[in-house]
Parts: C-alpha cells; sequence; structure tokens
C-alpha cells in the first residue's frame, strides 16, 4: 500500500492533476503547461524506471515545450476575446454610426437607442423626440451620445 503511495507515476500524476486544477484559480494560462510536464513524466515512469534527475529534466523539458507549441493555441480555444464576433463593438467603429431614438432622450437624462438590433442608453444635449434618426458621437461605456440627423 505504501509503495502505491510513493509510486513516481502517481505522485507525478497528482502534482499534474494539482497544477491543472489549479489554473482555474490562476491567470494568465501558464500552470496548465507544467500539469501537461508532470502527466509527461508519469507516462514516462509508467514505462520506464527513471532516476529523479531525469524525472525532473523530462518535466523541465516537456513544461517548457508544451508552453511554447500549446500556449497560443490554448489562449485562442480557452478563452474569450470580447472583441471578436459580430455582435461586440470598437467605440470607435461606433462613432459616425446612425442609430434610431425608442424613448425620447432629454437634455441631461438619458434615453434609449436602437443601434444594430441592441437598445442603448443613449443622452443628448438637446430634445431628441422617439423614432427620431441620431447620430452616435461618442460611446462611454454603455452610454452612447448622439446628435439628431437634421435633414436638409
Amino acid at each position: 500500500m505504501i509503495e502505491a503511495i510513493t509510486s513516481p507515476v502517481l505522485i507525478w500524476f497528482i502534482i499534474g492533476l494539482a497544477l491543472i486544477l489549479s489554473e482555474f484559480a490562476a491567470p494568465g494560462i501558464i500552470l496548465i503547461f507544467f500539469g501537461i510536464g508532470a502527466w509527461v513524466v508519469s507516462a514516462m515512469c509508467a514505462v520506464f524506471d527513471a532516476s529523479l534527475n531525469t524525472q525532473l529534466f523530462v518535466f523541465l523539458i516537456s513544461s517548457v515545450l508544451s508552453l511554447v507549441f500549446l500556449r497560443t493555441w490554448v489562449q485562442k480555444t480557452f478563452v474569450g476575446n470580447a472583441m471578436d464576433g459580430e455582435s461586440s463593438f470598437n467605440s470607435d467603429e461606433l462613432v459616425g454610426q446612425k442609430a434610431i431614438t425608442v424613448q425620447e432622450i432629454k437634455p441631461g437624462f438619458t434615453g434609449k437607442v436602437e443601434f444594430r438590433g441592441t437598445r442603448w442608453n443613449a443622452v443628448a444635449d438637446e430634445l431628441i423626440e422617439e423614432s427620431q434618426p441620431v447620430e452616435i458621437v461618442r460611446q462611454d461605456n454603455l452610454t452612447l451620445l448622439v446628435k439628431p440627423i437634421k435633414d436638409n
């Protein structure tokens, strides 16, 4: 029983599992690669009888190699990017775009506009009635500064 607990295969497997699970609490996506390195050593120890120095060397090399070759792929796969997708907006992208008021906007008060099918809080320097076309002047977090589009 004690031999099973001190088995390098089990020890490296548990170290790898602990590192991978602790990735959920740590930012940066780094620990998972050391967990992969520990699992590589665990698999190696299951097949070969390796010295501690060899185990540590294989752990270091496999961790660094997995970090170098897999980190970009893992980040693209598992980390969302708020700027990806059609429904995300870059604030510079909004300036100059047209929207429609869905709630009257009074100076000093927040109203609502619809832009690309999404309702946004909006403010303006002048009264803008409901259902009027507006131009987006600036975005301040989730609120748009708009101005009416005047008919010429």
